[in-house]
């Protein structure tokens, strides 16, 4: 298939640039915002919208910094040892999905303790809408034609513009999209309406984390692995060893749950 060449900046007011990239963050956080509003006064009542509201910040910042910090430590530590400033230059791109995690994860124990809100409880709500994020972030890795798939032989498979090799290669970014964002949003809303579930703290929570880490890990088997990393451990990518934790936590959790709900 013909690889659609979208312009990766959606909106230019002279110099200002608004890429589709910032875009997919914003949506993301708007939608899921709006929709945990709702689920923090379903009974059992966690919070408040209000809270949701400020919350909003800590998370974004939790995204940003720790999706910065992470891709720095796990992806291109020697690069940036040397070039430090360059850390700095969000605007570059490289951001990662397990530190961003990491980021909201200590955001939201902050800001609990700081508002005397159940962790684990609100915790669960921040889970069901993470995957919207998730597959906003795959979609704008699809139009910027990054992190591409393996070289494939499938109908729908797409020679990607900065690919050098010029070999058609599966649209992994859409694959991923699928599992982590609708396929997981849609196994956590159903959950959620199976009403037992909500006095479960911690159970969306791990159910997230071992869904996503299923998610990631086969999703990895289709993306070609980063460049200055290659194939690690037994083969493995990166991206399926940071999610291996994941699947341990998530199913802790998930345990846990069952215990004290």
């Amino acid at each position: 298939m013909q690889f659609p060449l979208i312009d990766p900046v959606a909106i230019q007011l002279g110099p200002l640039a608004i890429r589709w990239y910032a875009l997919a963050y914003i949506v993301g956080i708007v939608l899921g915002w709006r929709l945990m509003r709702r689920l923090v006064v379903a009974e059992p009542k966690v919070a408040t919208p209000e809270q949701v509201d400020d919350f909003v910040t800590w998370a974004t910042l939790g995204v940003i910094l720790g999706g910065r910090l992470g891709y720095v430590l796990f992806y291109r530590p020697g690069h940036y040892l040397f070039h430090p400033l360059e850390a700095l230059m969000v605007w570059q791109g490289g951001m990662s999905f397990h530190g961003g995690l990491l980021g909201v994860v200590v955001a939201t124990v902050l800001y609990t303790r700081s508002q005397k809100i159940p962790t684990l409880a609100f915790g669960d709500r921040v889970a069901i809408v993470a995957p919207i994020g998730l597959f906003f972030g795959r979609l704008a890795n699809f139009i910027n034609g990054e992190l591409w798939g393996r070289a494939a032989e499938v109908p729908w498979a797409m020679v990607f513009p900065g690919d050098r090799l010029q070999i058609p290669r599966h649209p992994s970014q859409l694959y991923q999209a699928g599992m982590e964002g609708i396929l997981l949003f849609a196994l956590l809303i159903a959950l959620w309406f199976h009403k037992p579930n909500r006095s479960r703290p911690g159970f969306f929570l791990g159910t997230m984390a071992a869904g996503y880490g299923v998610a990631r890990i086969l999703g990895e088997f289709f993306r070609e692995p980063d460049a200055n990393l290659g194939f690690l451990f037994a083969g493995a990518t990166m991206g399926q060893l940071l999610s291996l934790p994941m699947l341990l936590v998530g199913g802790y959790l998930i345990w846990r749950s069952k215990r004290t709900g």
